[in-house]
């Protein structure tokens, strides 16, 4: 299916690895040149070498960290002119609400909620000077899969879900579609390492990690790629009737009885 995506630009945000890495690869290799961002050069520019591989597209590299207001000044203005924004970085501590105390509560909200909300405003205005645009937010199942051990994240996340419907049926107005993307559990670096840490506590063998992982859907988590060529075609023409809705693409998981 041709998405038309060629020679479109994109901003992905969290892009070094995992599900924002996956995102920015397929879109390249539908022709759209990138911005990528991520708060560590060296593994920007690992992943620029791994796409260049595969893709012959513009590729430029923003080393910031997005919980910083000023950053997410400076990434907008160098990316003035993209038409699409993936905004996809973001790392909310786990544990219940005597767990996680205020600073990094505060901490994990300024780089996901915060840093979803602020990067939006600034790109959002310069796609309603042009009169188009797609802005997607990546979020995640615990925002309607409400989890107490999770609860920093949980209300993080039902709180961009909230952005993402509000600002999405106002959009269109203007010619642009606002999405949301909420992937189940994904093998990802982040998830395997706390799985495996949980692996080699319990069994003593961090191979193991994924019995951890409680009635997975298909017996197995989602991977990176999966979720990113769900974020590719939302972002594409071909879903140009889509806009104020959550898309959860988790194997049925969120709807299950069971934990």
């Amino acid at each position: 299916m041709e998405l038309h995506l060629d020679g479109l630009t994109a901003l992905v945000t969290g892009a070094s690895r995992g599900i924002g890495f996956a995102v920015a690869q397929g879109l390249a290799l539908e022709g759209c040149n990138l911005h990528l961002a991520a708060r560590t050069a060296a593994d920007l520019e690992a992943a620029r070498t791994k796409i260049a591989e595969r893709s012959e597209v513009a590729i430029t590299c923003h080393a910031l960290d997005l919980s910083d207001a000023a950053a997410v000044e400076e990434l907008a203005r160098g990316c003035a002119g993209i038409d699409i924004l993936i905004n996809n970085a973001g790392a909310i501590p786990a544990g219940r609400l005597l767990k996680v105390d205020a600073a990094r509560w505060r901490r994990g909200w300024d780089l996901k909620v915060f840093g979803y909300i602020d990067l939006t405003r600034h790109i959002y205005a310069r796609m309603r000077d042009r009169r188009r645009g797609v802005i997607i937010n990546i979020i995640g199942v615990a925002g309607e899969r409400l989890r107490s051990d999770y609860i920093a994240g949980s209300t993080g996340n039902a709180a961009l879900m909230a952005f993402t419907r509000a600002l999405g049926a106002e959009s269109v107005d203007w010619g642009i579609r606002v999405i949301g993307v909420n992937p189940g559990q994904t093998d990802t670096e982040r998830l395997r390492k706390g799985y495996e840490a949980q692996a080699e506590k319990s069994f003593g063998d961090r191979t193991r990690w994924l019995e951890l992982v409680k009635n997975p859907p298909m017996g197995r988590v989602a991977r990176p790629e999966e979720i990113g060529d769900v974020v590719v075609f939302l972002a594409s023409p071909r879903a140009s009737f889509v806009s104020g809705t959550i898309v959860t693409v988790d194997a049925g998981r969120a709807a299950r009885n069971t934990d």
